[in-house]
């Protein structure tokens, strides 16, 4: 069984030409994850769909999934320390369950977090159109002409060295989180801190037939956090800085929700949460800022939102890209894919390719008159539930991975053990969730349901196929996916 897990272990050689380059720490890469998440676009757009769910039980909801993401992220940093290829959840998956399996679970992340991203041109645009008509008395621009405008913007930044996106994305995060403590603050403090700790922590029902949803939309808060392995080529001193990035990322956007939750909750009160979320989910945060802290921080608010799209795009582009570089790195895309910028040591062509895809996207959608606000949803449900399914099957080849090393490299049975089965356990859930939930998370009808969900099962499949076909005709090249370092 060894032969599997340890096949053709270095094969992918990486020279400077081959090899991405960066100088990120460990503040900017948690940022980086941070700006995946969208902290500003969750608080104002998911955290109150969450709230109309879970009502005053969201803020245990997050403490819960932070809790179970803490020990999934126990066994994915033991395997970053012995599985050292940058190519995240493809190098984790080739090293547990084999390269067939690793080929079908880069197809699902590729395809994943090019779906979640084509949220963000169709949002940007509808939001900045709104805000310049309805705001700033400016022109009525149509919407993808934003849309087009953050495409570009976003790929330039994609273009250049990881270095200017980790730069800009720190500043933006830092805007987006002061706004948010500044609501949270506000929020505590409007009726006393006496309110506040007799609100305390509700814990949810497993009986309560919402609780599946709520659970399902507080893990997607969460993605992005595989970016830590993504980089490994592109940090400082990459162990210590992968595992400390992890769980400051995990342990951060947990409890950063889960106060922010905890603020909606004290402003409009523990019995009204829910009800409130249900009737105006959409403003819900705008009218609460600005009933807390002004019409003009309100109206700052709403720009750094904009802003917050932006950088999450960046980052979803980013993650894309490098997934795109390494799957032609390996050759199982064409090589031109996996050029590396001689200057900046992005990956460039990549990088343009995703751009390329958004914008024709956008305007295919466009010509043939499909609306922006039917666009994000179908978009970012249908990307999270292929990166979900990823997870569940990474967690899978994790517990895989360690078990078949046991006979002659035992390490710590809590780290790659107890820990990977809880987290197959508790990913497995989500999962089953994610598919009995699906026309819920893609806001779609049933047809739409069974097309987007067929095509992400046939993605792992078909990526399965097609490393076959590689083993059987094209055996140099199936000898080097999974780009592989192992140790």
């Amino acid at each position: 069984m060894n032969n599997v897990t340890l096949e053709s272990p270095r094969t992918t050689v990486r020279t400077q030409e081959t090899r991405l380059n960066g100088n990120m720490g460990v503040g900017e890469l948690v940022m980086n994850v941070l700006a995946f998440s969208s902290p500003l676009a969750t608080v104002a757009g998911t955290l109150p769909v969450l709230l109309m769910f879970s009502g005053q039980t969201a803020p245990a909801i997050y403490i819960l999934v932070t809790f179970m993401l803490l020990i999934f992220s126990v066994g994915f940093v033991k395997m970053s320390q012995s599985v050292r290829g940058p190519g995240g959840f493809y190098s984790f998956v080739t090293a547990g369950l084999g390269k067939p399996a690793g080929l079908g679970g880069a197809f699902l992340a590729l395809f994943g977090y090019i779906f979640i991203g084509f949220f963000a041109p169709s949002f940007f645009g509808v939001t900045l159109q709104g805000f310049v008509v309805e705001t700033l008395n400016g022109p009525d621009i149509p919407w993808y002409w934003y849309a087009l405008g953050i495409t570009a913007a976003t790929t330039v930044l994609a273009y250049n060295k990881i270095d200017l996106s980790a730069k800009l994305l720190t500043g933006v995060m830092l805007l987006e989180v002061a706004v948010v403590v500044v609501f949270d603050v506000a929020s505590f403090s409007a009726d006393g801190l006496e309110v506040v700790s007799s609100v305390g922590f509700a814990l949810p029902s497993f009986s309560d037939a919402t609780l599946g949803l709520a659970l399902l939309f507080a893990v997607g808060n969460f993605f992005g956090f595989e970016a830590t392995v993504i980089y490994r080529d592109e940090v400082k001193n990459p162990d210590k800085t992968i595992s400390r990035a992890t769980y400051i990322a995990v342990v951060g956007i947990g409890l950063f929700y889960a106060v922010a939750a905890w603020a909606f909750i004290a402003f409009l009160g523990p019995e009204n949460v829910q009800a409130a979320a249900e009737t105006n989910t959409v403003n819900l945060f705008s009218d609460a800022v600005a009933a807390l802290a002004g019409k003009i921080f309100a109206d700052v608010a709403m720009i750094l939102l904009i802003t917050s799209v932006l950088a999450c795009m960046l980052s979803i582009q980013n993650i894309a890209a490098r997934y795109s570089f390494s799957l032609a790195a390996d050759h199982a895309l064409p090589a031109i894919l996996g050029r590396v910028h001689p200057r900046h040591k992005s990956p460039y062509v990549s990088a343009l390719a995703i751009g390329l895809i958004w914008a024709v996207a956008t305007v295919v959608f466009t010509f043939v008159g499909v609306a922006p606000d039917a666009l994000y949803p179908i978009a970012s449900g249908s990307g999270t539930f292929a990166v979900l399914l990823l997870m569940f099957i990474t967690s899978f080849a994790v517990l895989v991975y360690f078990v078949r090393r046991r006979s002659f490299a035992p390490e710590s049975v809590w780290k790659t053990i107890i820990a990977p089965l809880v987290s197959v356990a508790f990913l497995g859930i989500i999962t089953y969730l994610a598919v009995a939930n699906y026309p819920e998370l893609i806001g779609g009808s049933a047809v739409m349901t069974v097309i987007f969900m067929s095509f992400t099962f046939a993605l792992f499949i078909g990526g399965i196929a097609y490393a076959l076909i590689l083993r059987s005709k094209r055996p140099e090249i199936y000898a080097r996916l999974g780009r592989q370092q192992i140790d």
